[in-house]
């Protein structure tokens, strides 16, 4: 029963870290950048627009991927070591950090209209939140393929 919860936690968590990791490189590569492209007059009801409505598409599996990273100290399949765990909860400590500490209060301040540096500073620091990501993404892999 163990190894059944506990190989169902790191597929669940796989499947989120997977997934933020594609949506991440959508957000720094192509919907970033063009933020600077929407018009002044729109930009403000666009932003707020972003905000609202990127939440319900990244919240589920940030949060599911916080929750399980958290399950896996507890259910760690037997074949996972436990610092590929460690580094995995850390670098989604330092996500949810950059989140709160970067994007967060970038998005809050173009929600009142657009201004280049704070959008020069939202995709700069975003380069964070993807080079950690990518990393998260080839350990869960790096993991996954300990479960096969």
């Amino acid at each position: 029963m163990h190894d059944e919860m506990a190989r169902g936690v790191a597929l669940l968590h796989l499947a989120a870290t997977l997934f933020m990791v594609g949506v991440i490189w959508f957000v720094q590569v192509v919907h970033y950048p063009l933020l600077a492209r929407v018009g002044r007059a729109e930009f403000e009801e666009y932003e707020q627009a972003h905000v609202r409505l990127t939440g319900w598409v990244v919240a589920p599996p940030m949060l599911t991927e916080l929750v399980t990273a958290v399950l896996l100290l507890w259910v760690r399949p037997d074949r996972v070591p436990l610092w590929a765990i460690g580094a995995g909860l850390a670098l989604v400590a330092v996500n949810w950090v950059s989140t709160w500490a970067f994007q967060i209060p970038c998005h809050d301040r173009l929600t009142r209209g657009f201004e280049p540096a704070v959008h020069r500073r939202l995709v700069a620091t975003n380069w964070l939140r993807t080079t950690v990501w990518s990393l998260r993404g080839l350990l869960v892999l790096g993991t996954a393929f300990r479960l096969t």
